[in-house]
């Protein structure tokens, strides 16, 4: 085995090992993020910072301070669509998973296909080159 080969097996476990832990990871943060449902919002600019407010499904009504990153989002409209966390008033954003979850999920993919390509390599060096 020469130093090719065992870079390829080193980055084929890490890749592996890596969008494991990732997929894992992406996991939990998903279930703990808990239940959030879509509601039709309006924007509020009575006072200095906008606040956002909506009816709930249980038919009460929602309202909070969106961000500051939020509130540069929602500038200059009057209504957005918004995911709201079930059983709370005062919770609200403007996606519907959290914003950090697409980054571990991307991860996640990133390493497998780095694995999978360096198994391939692998694979493709141990029976063509002798």
């Amino acid at each position: 085995m020469n130093v090719i080969d065992a870079i390829l097996e080193a980055i084929t476990w890490i890749g592996f090992g890596g969008a494991a832990f990732f997929g894992m990871f992406s996991l939990v943060v998903w279930a703990a993020d808990g239940s959030w449902q879509q509601a039709d919002a309006i924007v509020d600019r009575d006072g200095g910072h906008p606040v956002v407010r909506w009816f709930m499904s249980d038919g009460g009504v929602g309202a909070a301070t969106p961000t500051d990153a939020e509130a540069r989002l929602l500038e200059g409209r009057d209504a957005a669509v918004i995911w709201y966390r079930v059983g709370r008033s005062d919770r609200m954003r403007l996606t519907r998973r959290p914003p950090g979850l697409r980054a571990l999920w991307i991860a996640a993919a990133a390493l497998a296909i780095g694995a999978l390509v360096c198994t391939a390599a692998s694979w493709i060096r141990y029976f063509t080159v002798t």
